[in-house]
């Protein structure tokens, strides 16, 4: 299973470098009472914007959130925007299953991609 990630800065055309991400899973999932994210990984996206590899070595299934801290990346740029973050749940049902997410960023809209593989 893996789940690999893209952000896209479409104000300038160009890979979104340095967004700050959360991969997040949900807690009753792990065998916890409360239905909450515990954040599995937080890393940020590359000079290409992606994020290839997570530093969990296995994903099990169940549902898993990814957030793009998308204020932050266009304060940097001096830009205010609308969404603090923005988020993506895809479920993993599967061992062989393997996901990718391309979110492309503007101040006051986002739009998203998503590609699976069973």
């Amino acid at each position: 299973m893996s789940i690999s990630a893209q952000a896209v800065d479409v104000v300038y055309g160009r890979p979104a470098a340095g967004v700050q991400v959360r991969l997040q899973r949900r807690s009753s999932d792990l065998g916890r009472e409360l239905d909450d994210w515990l954040t599995v990984d937080e890393t940020e996206t590359d000079s290409d914007g992606c994020i290839k590899d997570w530093t969990a070595e296995r994903f099990g299934r169940g549902p898993y959130q990814i957030v793009f801290d998308s204020d932050a990346y266009f304060a940097m740029l001096g830009l205010s925007t609308a969404y603090k973050e923005v988020s993506v749940v895809v479920r993993l049902a599967d061992e062989s299953d393997s996901c990718r997410i391309q979110v492309r960023l503007a101040p006051y809209s986002y739009s998203m991609d998503f590609g699976f593989r069973g």
